[in-house]
């Protein structure tokens, strides 16, 4: 199916969306432990180097975070810094940065972890869909911290157990409205 004839700056911003939309949907798969959306990101056969924690295709990237996601720990990802580089019709250069934060534990300590890390991606576009084809990350800075949750001392929420937090899927207020 070939696609709609469009002014080659209107294309180009739908594209640029488009690409976006991938990047963030990898972001939410990765805080709602949603290997699928995950999945999705990717093109058959793509590269995943994952900056010295993971070297393999896509798919081998998935089935190893299918295993992990049931026990990994709450994270969020911010995406920031997008920048998007079409090269034709078919092909695009990415540049994104990644500001994680993890709840995690050792030995029964909680402690938190933020990180900031980036992405290099190489886009195509096959069959009208963007995807990634090869992804290359490095790591920018970490940061651990002791785990201090008192929302404000207090303020914001004077009992925590009263918050509707955030889960992994199908758990989550996405899932729960339909997402």
């Amino acid at each position: 199916m070939s696609e709609t004839k469009r002014d080659p700056e209107i294309q180009a911003l739908l594209d640029k969306q488009a690409i976006n939309e991938v990047l963030v949907s990898y972001c939410r798969g990765a805080d709602r432990g949603d290997a699928d959306l995950i999945a999705a990101a990717y093109h058959p056969g793509a590269i995943e180097d994952h900056g010295g924690t993971f070297l393999g295709t896509g798919e081998e990237y998935v089935a190893m975070l299918r295993e992990v996601f049931p026990t990994a720990p709450r994270m969020t990802h911010l995406i920031t810094n997008i920048a998007i580089e079409l090269e034709g019709p078919d092909k695009a250069l990415t540049e994104c940065y990644f500001l994680a934060f993890s709840r995690r534990e050792e030995n029964g300590e909680p402690f938190d972890h933020l990180s900031c890390c980036r992405a290099v991606d190489k886009f195509e576009k096959r069959d009208g869909k963007w995807a990634i084809a090869h992804r290359r990350m490095c790591w920018e800075w970490g940061h651990e911290m002791e785990t201090k949750e008192t929302w404000s001392r207090g303020q914001t929420a004077p009992d925590p157990s009263a918050l509707v937090r955030g889960g992994k899927k199908p758990n989550d207020i996405l899932y729960e409205m339909g997402g």
